[in-house]
C-alpha cells in the first residue's frame, strides 16, 4: 500500500493524523504543502473526485481573509485558483492512499473513516 499525506507541518490536525498514522504502524510519505506547493492537475483531480466544497478550506483564516469579490461566485475553477495561490486553503490533512482493495483520497482527519479505509493496511 502506498499512502501519503498531504498538509502543513505546522498544523495541529496534520500533527495528530501523523501520530495516528505512525500509531497505526502505517507508512506514508508526507507532503507539506508549504516547502513543496501543490500541482493545479492534483487539485483538479481532488476537486473532481470529493469536490471543491470539501477540497477549499472555507473555515480557515486564509479563507475568512481573502476580499470578499475572491470568495464571490465559487465555484471548482474558482476554488482551485484560490487554493493554487494560498495553499493554506487546501483543507488538511488529506491522504491519497492505493493499495490492492483499490485506491482512495480522505479529506480531514477522522479516525473511523481512516480506520475503516486503511484498515489492514498497517505494515
Amino acid at each position: 500500500m502506498t499512502v501519503t499525506l498531504y498538509g502543513i507541518a505546522n498544523c495541529d490536525t496534520v500533527r495528530k493524523a501523523r501520530g495516528w498514522l505512525q500509531a497505526m504502524n502505517i507508512d506514508y510519505a508526507f507532503h507539506d504543502y508549504k516547502k513543496s506547493g501543490i500541482g493545479e492537475d492534483k487539485l483538479r483531480r481532488w476537486v473532481a473526485r470529493a469536490g471543491w466544497e470539501k477540497i477549499l478550506n472555507r473555515a480557515g483564516t486564509t479563507f475568512r481573509k481573502l476580499d470578499e469579490a475572491d470568495k464571490a461566485g465559487l465555484d471548482g475553477d474558482r476554488a482551485v485558483r484560490i487554493m493554487l495561490a494560498h495553499n493554506s486553503a487546501i483543507k488538511r490533512p488529506i491522504i491519497e492512499y492505493s493499495g490492492a482493495a483499490g485506491d482512495g483520497l480522505l479529506v480531514g482527519f477522522d479516525e473511523p473513516g481512516w480506520s475503516a479505509a486503511l484498515a489492514g493496511e498497517a505494515t
